[in-house]
């Protein structure tokens, strides 16, 4: 079994398709792990502020089929298929790492780059796998945290009463 890890988002009805996203990964995945909710801000655009989360997980299948339940995931719940980068969003499910493999194939980028450059991926990240090595730079991701540059962050960690997965 391979541990991969999902950066799940959300901005337009976050509080029906984050918890309803939780459920679709747990029927394919099974057990899962969930970070804490973190309340940020958009990047690159205004719009309403985002959940974002990280999700663990174990399976067998390969990245790329993975990957493909995770846009059906999205479809099925409002996502287009022409959405823009920067923009709102129903929901984003992104693999953002599996095991320690590194692929770059089309769209699909792991580890994504993202881990490095946004609070809103990695704290969650080293919450819920801070001992586990970056499968390029092989630091932890404990570590990564601590060494982010947090002058300017504004983002918290919030309660939400639908996180009992």
């Amino acid at each position: 079994m391979t541990t991969g890890y999902i950066s799940i988002g959300s901005n337009i009805d976050r509080d029906k398709n984050i918890p309803s996203s939780l459920n679709a990964i747990k029927q394919l995945f099974g057990d899962i792990i969930v970070s804490s909710v973190y309340e940020t801000a958009p990047v690159g655009f205004d719009g309403d502020n985002f959940y974002n989360l990280i999700v663990g997980f174990q399976s067998q299948l390969e990245a790329k089929a993975i990957a493909k339940q995770l846009k059906q995931i999205e479809l099925d719940h409002g996502r287009t298929h022409n959405s823009q980068k920067f923009s709102s969003r129903t929901l984003d499910l992104d693999l953002v790492l599996y095991g320690d493999q590194i692929i770059h194939e089309g769209r699909l980028q792991i580890p994504r780059d993202e881990i490095e450059h946004y609070a809103f991926v990695l704290e969650p990240l080293a919450e819920v796998a801070g001992a586990s090595q970056h499968p390029v730079s092989k630091k932890n991701y404990a570590d990564m945290w601590r060494q982010f540059d947090k002058s300017g962050l504004q983002q918290k960690k919030i309660k939400v009463d639908w996180l009992s997965v």
